[in-house]
């Protein structure tokens, strides 16, 4: 086994979205190669009802799928295939535009006026950017959730894990999306398939993201500190991108750790990327645009 390396660790950054929605963004600007088949991830917990209760009325999407995870609070949706509802507390949206959707998402606090969760957008390849859009709403009930012995906590929103396969299926990426919770002072390993893009975002405690696969050398004359890798801290609000390799290990500190671990599939494919709508080429992209205009965006009847 071969820990991956911690290739970069920086925090997200303010921005303002939507209809004014405060957010952090961990990653999302400019070039997200090293992200493929994701493309952005937005943090939006906010404690202040102000900031977030302009929500994301009324846009389109086309060429990407969005997933929405819910930790307090909940987000009221409407969409172009006459889907409607709300996502609580530990609910997650899984939402295909493919060929192109027209929907809302806004965001009402929880009682004590919290509105915190996430949003990630994954990449479509060439072959299902015109594919027919397609909705699925998973309760948190209905999300595998496994302890190990040590007392680590995972969720499997997505993808199979430890023996246990999450509820959103179908997805072109493949991804695997875990919210993971390691105990204090607990150095736990969790694999990742090599071929996989991977990152994790934290959101609650600290801990260290280790970067070798032998136990970590004590600097001495003979072993200098340029020969030893140690380890990366992290804490709220952290984005980690890793390297290749086939597991990721982390050290938890004394409040312990909950991260996001996301994998997924390179697409490897060009990407042409303006606001709400990813496409392969310029052209496709403004092909998208004037629909828009012209009124013949939608294409096709979704799959709820």
């Amino acid at each position: 086994m071969s820990i991956r390396p911690v290739r970069r660790v920086v925090q997200s950054k303010p921005t303002l979205e939507g209809a004014g929605v405060h957010l952090r963004r961990a990653f999302g600007f400019g070039n997200t190669k090293d992200f493929d088949p994701f493309l952005l991830l937005d943090d939006f917990r906010n404690d202040v009802p102000e900031d977030y209760l302009a929500g994301f009325p009324w846009h389109p999407h086309r060429g990407i799928e969005t997933i929405t995870y819910v930790l307090a609070g909940t987000v009221e949706h409407g969409d172009s295939m006459g889907n409607s509802g709300a996502i609580a507390a530990g609910d997650v949206q899984w939402m295909t535009a493919g060929s192109g959707i027209i929907h809302q998402e806004m965001p009402k606090g929880d009682p004590a006026g919290r509105m915190h969760g996430f949003q990630l957008w994954a990449n479509l390849p060439s072959a299902l950017k015109m594919t027919a859009p397609r909705y699925q709403e998973v309760k948190a009930l209905d999300i595998p959730q496994i302890t190990d012995d040590d007392g680590t906590q995972v969720r499997v929103v997505c993808g199979s894990f430890w023996g246990k396969t999450g509820p959103v299926d179908g997805i072109a990426a493949e991804p695997i999306y875990l919210d993971v919770s390691v105990s204090p002072g607990r150095r736990k390993k969790l694999p990742v398939e090599t071929t996989r893009h991977a990152f994790a975002y934290v959101f609650a405690g600290s801990g260290k993201f280790c970067n070798a696969s032998g136990p970590l050398a004590v600097p001495t004359e003979a072993v200098k500190w340029a020969d030893t890798t140690p380890p990366v801290a992290a804490d709220n609000r952290s984005l980690i991108l890793f390297d290749q390799g086939d597991e990721v290990t982390v050290q938890a500190g004394d409040d312990g750790i909950r991260f996001l671990l996301v994998s997924g599939k390179p697409l490897e494919e060009p990407v042409a990327w303006y606001g709400p709508i990813v496409m392969n080429t310029q052209e496709q992209l403004q092909q998208a645009f004037t629909e828009l205009q012209e009124g013949t965006f939608l294409k096709k009847k979704g799959r709820g």
